[in-house]
């Protein structure tokens, strides 16, 4: 079996391996296929390599399948960390706001959510950065009330009910490689920012920049849990939080596009 061994600060490969396993526990309920961790070490991590392959319709489809069934095997709460993991969540954009596993959940509804952990933070560094302007933060922090107040809160998916969805949290399509098992292509997810959340947030992150199939995937996925009316008007909504971590990251251009989504929802 061949392997890639990944190397990052400890911390980060503890909590990237911790949302693997997390998502792995799906698989065998039909979730999507999870990249193998084979051995770990401080700063360092074997993984299975997966050499990359053709997608087809038909494997695109079955990762949308997969996906949707990962998204209902579910979370405690909106935010929770994986299982087991204590302590900060590092990303390159900074701590990322999240609770521990089965700590009592701080928000009930997704829009509170959103706004305190996924979009407030981010705002206030984007703006410490100088990649957005006041202007800029002002149009951000009114989606965030907005949300806050409930005014943006949604259905989540068919399958995923009432409660919150287990989420990779950076699926991006990057993070999906396609790779051929046993003869069959098939998408694989790797580098999760594992949590519980909204199951559109991650629908919406692989649509942001791209990805093979996705209409064939967006198919296989409302299949088996359709999506809640209206789904396609909140993608842009759903990108907010992956648009302005890039805007802290990256700056360029990402800041005002940041807000050029946001003003949909002001």
């Amino acid at each position: 079996m061949s392997t890639f061994r990944k190397t990052d600060e400890p911390v980060t490969l503890r909590f990237e391996a911790a949302g693997l396993r997390w998502l792995t526990e799906a698989v065998d309920e039909g979730g999507a296929p999870v990249v193998e961790i084979l051995a770990e070490g401080e700063g360092w991590m074997d993984l299975v390599h997966l050499p990359a392959a053709e997608p087809t319709a038909g494997a695109a489809a079955a990762l949308g399948r997969g996906l949707a069934r990962t998204h209902a095997a579910g979370a405690p709460s909106l935010g929770c960390t994986p299982p087991g993991w204590r302590g900060e969540v590092p990303r390159s954009s900074g701590p990322m706001p999240l609770h521990g596993h089965d700590a009592e959940a701080p928000f009930s509804r997704w829009g509170e959510f959103y706004a305190e952990y996924q979009l407030r933070p981010y705002v206030a560094r984007a703006l410490a950065k100088g990649s957005v302007d006041d202007d800029g933060a002002r149009v951000l922090e009114r989606v965030a009330d907005r949300l806050s107040a409930g005014d943006l809160d949604h259905d989540q998916p068919a399958l995923v009910g009432e409660g919150a969805a287990r989420l990779h949290g950076d699926l991006w399509g990057g993070n999906v490689v396609w790779t051929r098992r046993d003869g069959v292509v098939e998408g694989v997810l790797i580098d999760p920012a594992a949590h519980g959340g909204h199951a559109e947030t991650d629908l919406a992150a692989l649509a942001l920049f791209g990805v093979d199939r996705l209409p064939d995937i967006l198919a296989g996925y409302q299949e088996v849990s359709p999506l809640a009316d209206g789904w396609r008007e909140r993608v842009g909504l759903h990108q907010l939080t992956m648009l302005v971590m890039h805007a802290v990251i990256f700056g360029g251009h990402y800041g005002p596009r940041t807000v050029e989504v946001a003003r949909q929802y002001v």
